[in-house]
């Protein structure tokens, strides 16, 4: 598991209203897409979050020491 940061994300189009916080929040799982959405039927593909979120568990994975 791991986590996608949007902090510095530039939000255009139907993504616009994601720059506000408040608006950010509002984010549900879609049971049909498998994926996040707004109410505004803007939505994220999965793999690239899948992606995003696995190269940041492993960024953050402890190294095993001997």
């Amino acid at each position: 598991m791991g986590e996608v940061d949007f902090t510095d994300h530039e939000w255009t189009g139907v993504f616009e209203p994601l720059r506000d916080p408040s608006y950010f929040a509002r984010v549900r799982i879609d049971p049909e897409l498998g994926t996040i959405g707004w109410p505004n039927v803007a939505d994220m593909a999965p793999e690239p979050l899948y992606t995003a979120a696995q190269r940041s568990a492993v960024a953050a994975a402890p190294t095993a020491q001997s």
